[in-house]
């Protein structure tokens, strides 16, 4: 019989993340008066998060209290999908990474858990984060709630009057959920004069990336175990943590002379990458 799921151990989840940074050069963000340093981004983020952002270290450990709570979840299933090789017709053999399985339901937890760790270790007390249709709330709240830490979500309107369940899902775990337009999450962090709280985003930034990459070290160990590498790997691109943190692996196979091919895909009613103005 054909394997459906294939799965990994908790003995076979990755220790260390992926840094891309270690082997593609990028220059710093800009800010309004030139490249962005380290100090300035104290206010927002904690150091240690700070120090992962800009760091150039290949592999970087995942502390024990983290790949704890990863365990309730992870490691996630690699699928393969019959159904959709024979509605396609195609002698390609299409597996899927499920990322569902988390408990807020998304590949969101990756990283908000290790944020919500490192805040913890640097003495933060409360985190503040936006989000839209909710996921993001969702799993940081989660993320909050395993450490302690107090959580307060500002939510897109439309999302709050229509996705109550989330509300729920947010509330339950303990944070504030409040809808905008209010005070937004950045100066809800960097005005509290206790330096107590700061700011936590769920894509873009490459510390946000690394902690994601576990999706990817796990599907290379997945296809391990049926002898088989991808030919093309294809991730969905919104923030990009997702596509990341599936591609990134396979990216380091490819700059190391791997034949691969690497495609993020975006919805043709929101094509930011593909036709948006450049800025």
């Amino acid at each position: 019989m054909e394997t459906k799921k294939i799965l990994l151990s908790e003995d076979e989840m990755p220790r260390q993340w992926y840094n891309i940074l270690a082997d593609i050069k990028m220059n710093p963000p800009l800010g309004p008066d030139g490249p962005i340093s380290p100090d300035m981004l104290a206010p927002v983020f904690p150091m240690n998060l700070i120090e992962q952002e800009v760091s150039t270290e290949r592999w970087i450990d995942i502390p024990e209290p983290v790949l704890r709570v990863l365990r309730i979840w992870r490691p996630s299933p690699l699928i393969r999908a019959f159904e959709l090789e024979k509605a396609l017709d195609t002698p390609a053999r299409i597996y899927y990474k499920y990322e569902g399985v988390s408990p807020p339901g998304s590949h969101k937890p990756n990283t908000a858990v290790a944020q919500a760790y490192y805040n913890k270790e640097f003495g933060i007390k409360r985190l503040t984060t936006e989000t839209g249709a909710g996921q993001w709330g969702s799993a940081l709240s989660f993320a909050c709630s395993q450490f302690g830490l107090e959580c307060k979500v500002f939510m897109v309107r439309i999302s709050f009057d229509q996705k109550p369940y989330r509300k729920a899902m947010m509330s339950t775990w303990g944070p504030n959920c409040i809808a905008s337009p209010s005070t937004e999450a950045i100066e809800a962090a960097v005005t509290d004069e206790t330096g107590e709280t700061r700011y936590s985003l769920g894509s873009v930034l490459n510390h946000v990336m690394l902690h994601q990459t576990i999706i990817g070290l796990e599907a290379k160990k997945q296809l391990e175990k049926v002898n088989e590498y991808p030919d093309i790997v294809i991730g969905c691109a919104g923030g990009g943590s997702n596509f990341a943190g599936l591609a990134f692996p396979f990216a380091h196979d490819k700059i190391n002379g791997k034949d691969v091919a690497i495609y993020p895909v975006e919805p043709e009613a929101c094509p930011t990458l593909t036709r948006a103005p450049f800025a």
